[in-house]
């Protein structure tokens, strides 16, 4: 079974930031592995070291990215490819899959997995998007994959609650991050990590429209998420506070 998990470097949530004049500032020395596609290649590793396999990881990003890269190896990911990119450009989820679907074009899988979002962006397009691009029949939000003979059984988590999907070969999924615990790189791993092949390609020695990828949406400004309105306390008979709660919903919220 082979695997190509898609994993992202992005600021690590836990570092602080802040909002100047309509630009977000963050610690650009605290960067990690997307917590979504440390699932998706965590679910990966489980499934091949049951059933045999490879997994490979792919990352695009800049030269610094390759930490990220080397994360994932260390967690036992097989090879990894970084398609290296300007570290002053920046993509949306369409300019990503864009560039990946170049990449995937000749290359033969099992599956491709994803996480079914970014932490810097919760966007949760690009999975999608790259299986339209290829062709390919997809899964999006799981929170468990089994194995079963030449397909997956996806339990997928719904709105109203999970569904059951089989899932042909090839195809692509997006993982949640509540499928499982990723595992910690053991010394060991970390070690072995730095021997593991790294492809790096240039996004410009893609085929297709990869080196013309971009964003097509465009961030105006970022603000502080405005301050909760003070709530009103009501004191009085039961009958009357009902009745005064009804009348302000009526005629100031409009919900009744």
């Amino acid at each position: 079974m082979k695997f190509y998990v898609c994993i992202k470097q992005v600021p690590d949530v836990n570092a602080p930031l802040q909002i100047k004049e309509g630009h977000l500032i963050q610690d650009s020395d605290r960067n990690i592995l997307n917590a979504y596609d440390a699932s998706a290649v965590e679910e990966a590793l489980v499934l091949t070291e049951k059933h045999g396999g490879e997994v490979e990881v792919v990352l695009i990003g800049s030269e610094k990215a390759k930490e990220t890269l080397r994360k994932a190896l260390a967690m036992g990911a097989h090879k990894g490819t970084h398609i290296l990119s300007d570290a002053d450009e920046t993509y949306d989820s369409y300019g990503y899959a864009q560039i990946l679907a170049a990449f995937f074009k000749d290359k033969e899988y099992d599956y491709i997995s994803c996480g079914k979002q970014s932490q810097d962006t919760d966007a949760g397009l690009t999975g999608s998007m790259l299986a339209e691009m290829l062709n390919l029949p997809y899964t999006t939000n799981a929170v468990g994959l089994v194995a079963n003979g030449e397909s997956l059984v996806v339990k997928r988590q719904g709105d109203t609650g999970q569904e059951m999907i089989e899932l042909p070969s090839p195809g692509l999924v997006t993982c949640s991050n509540d499928m499982n615990d990723p595992r910690i790189p053991s010394l060991k791993g970390i070690m072995q990590s730095k021997r593991k092949p790294v492809d790096t390609i240039a996004i410009s020695d893609l085929s297709g429209s990869a080196s013309e990828a971009g964003a097509k949406t465009t961030i105006l400004a970022y603000e502080e998420k405005p301050e909760r309105e003070p709530g009103k306390k009501f004191e009085g008979e039961p009958e009357d506070i009902a009745r005064e709660v009804a009348r302000l919903l009526d005629t100031e919220a409009n919900v009744i």
